[in-house]
């Protein structure tokens, strides 16, 4: 077996367990668990291969194979998950989704979504880890600048219309619309949300998961909601026409709804909405802020140093025209076992925000592309998600490297 994590606590027990004559499931299973955790990992990829079953954790957003188990505890470590999720032990040829908590020392209550698949090889499954530890959830924890936070704090006084958090799979939208709600959260306020899943738990907010297996989706979701006397709605996720049509609708009648959506940048997201056969007037009467984002790797802290451009960082950077003052400092990480010698420890966000004002109105409604889009609130002061990147790379948080690693994704 490979261990590929410097220091891996749990090496022993693992190596130990698997020279047993018989080996415990529901050990390697929970030490697996406790692996991924103390690590901060995201995911847990558990693949089948011909000869053997591979390990990987998705840490700071990147991929690594973590450990290799023997092909023969395939089945036994799936369907010890499997019965932990409550999910069919005998079905093998199909996927199935399902869920299980469990109790970490110094984290509490975790949350494991589950997904299996049938492959070549065997069934493969993904874990995702879902904290609920949501003390971290605030705008200056997740990396907004004081004018984009200011931009957002303006936007969320309004008593109707959208905001739209976008990005791709993983990119902390979701962290971004529940700090928001932190905010929001008062003995006075009525909020309910609609998630799939429900990825951190709020005191005083009525949070509801999706439940395809009782029809209780989006659509239903949002149409039940609106009868519950909310003044603000959090819906998960705007995937096809009817739920974006019932989500602006909600927002004409009153209600300040949150949600998401993948689109590449701020911009590209109205003509999503158009997409989505949403008439133009309600898009520009409706949506009042878009934040676009990314999740950049930091730099750790423990083997930071400073450094000089190289010729083509700073060609990429000038070819973009975005000024590089001539004193500002870059720094890297050199690696060190703080860190698994990746030079990086720990994420933070990159934004863009986008208000919502007179010509981006007159931009939508005479049907613009999402460049000119672009262009109209850049003139009206918006920042890209690489000029914010750009700054917190001359601050010393992440590099250029990653910044653009991140943004060409």
């Amino acid at each position: 077996m490979a261990i590929d994590i410097v220091d891996n606590p749990y090496k022993k027990e693992i190596d130990a367990e698997l020279a047993k004559s018989e080996i415990s499931i529901i050990n390697l299973v929970s030490w697996l668990l406790a692996y991924a955790c103390d690590v901060k990992a995201s995911d847990i990829h558990i693949d089948t291969a011909e000869n053997n079953i591979r390990i990987r954790f998705r840490i700071d957003g990147i991929l690594k194979q973590m450990l290799t188990l023997p092909s023969y505890l395939q089945s036994e470590i799936i369907s010890r998950i499997k019965i932990l999720s409550h999910l069919r032990t005998d079905e093998h040829q199909a996927t199935q989704d399902g869920r299980f908590k469990v109790t970490m020392p110094n984290l509490g209550i975790i949350d494991i979504r589950v997904a299996t698949t049938p492959t070549y090889h065997g069934e493969s499954v993904i874990l995702r880890i879902l904290s609920n530890n949501n003390r971290g959830l605030d705008l200056d924890a997740l990396g907004f600048c004081k004018e984009k936070r200011g931009k957002i704090l303006d936007a969320i006084k309004k008593t109707s219309g959208m905001i739209l958090a976008t990005g791709p799979t993983g990119s902390g939208k979701t962290s971004t619309l529940y700090s928001i709600l932190k905010i929001l959260n008062t003995e006075s306020t009525s909020i309910i949300t609609l998630e799939d899943p429900i990825e951190y738990s709020l005191d005083n907010i009525r949070q509801i998961p999706v439940n395809n297996r009782t029809g209780l989706n989006f659509n239903t979701g949002l149409r039940s909601i609106l009868r519950q006397d909310p003044d603000i709605i959090m819906v998960g996720e705007i995937r096809d026409e009817e739920t974006a049509n019932l989500a602006v609708n909600s927002s004409l009648t009153g209600h300040l709804l949150l949600s998401t959506l993948h689109t590449s940048d701020a911009a590209t997201t109205l003509p999503r909405l158009l997409d989505m056969k949403i008439e133009p007037y309600l898009i520009s009467s409706t949506v009042n802020l878009v934040i676009s984002q990314r999740l950049v790797r930091k730099i750790c802290p423990e083997c930071k140093v400073a450094y000089t451009l190289k010729p083509e960082e700073i060609t990429s950077v000038t070819n973009l025209k975005l000024l590089i003052f001539d004193d500002a400092k870059f720094y890297k990480g050199t690696g060190c076992p703080a860190c698994d010698n990746t030079g990086y420890k720990d994420r933070v966000g990159i934004y863009e925000v986008m208000v919502m004002n007179d010509d981006i109105r007159q931009c939508i409604l005479r049907k613009e592309s999402a460049e000119k889009i672009k262009k109209t609130a850049m003139i009206n002061g918006m920042e890209t998600m690489f000029e914010d990147g750009l700054k917190k790379a001359a601050k010393g948080i992440t590099t250029i490297e990653e910044v653009l690693r991140v943004i060409s994704e």
